[in-house]
């Protein structure tokens, strides 16, 4: 099964990080993985943030993504498209990419955030 986990799932996951639960563990590893493009714009955008999940985005994503042959989803119009579709549920523009490229690709996305589900999405935690 191919799975779209979101930015905090991918980092966490890549990391070996305590907040991943096990089922999500699980799904990461027998699953067949990709990460989107907005993903890293996200990691990009919020670096400098208290809370940030990784304070050097590129050279994490070179080490995590790009090194380990991680297939890349990129921002294609009809995701964008589909974005326009989408009801207000949630409002951080990357969720929001990441649902309609789960929409689009129909690929399941793997996330604690049970806003997504509201979609109609298939969501995996």
């Amino acid at each position: 099964m191919k799975v779209l986990p979101d930015t905090h799932t991918l980092v966490w996951g890549l990391q070996d990080a305590p907040p991943l639960s096990k089922a999500a563990r699980k799904i990461l590893i027998e699953s067949e993985v990709v990460v989107s493009v907005a993903s890293l714009w996200e990691l990009l955008l919020k670096k400098d943030k208290r809370d940030a999940l990784v304070t050097d985005p590129l050279t994490w994503w070179g080490n995590y993504v790009i090194k380990t042959n991680l297939p890349v989803v990129g921002i294609r119009q009809s995701h964008v498209i589909e974005v326009g579709r989408l009801p207000p549920i949630h409002r951080d523009p990357f969720d929001r990419i990441l649902i309609a490229q789960s929409i689009v690709e129909k690929i399941p996305l793997v996330s604690k955030d049970r806003q997504f589900s509201r979609y109609g999405v298939q969501v995996l935690w």
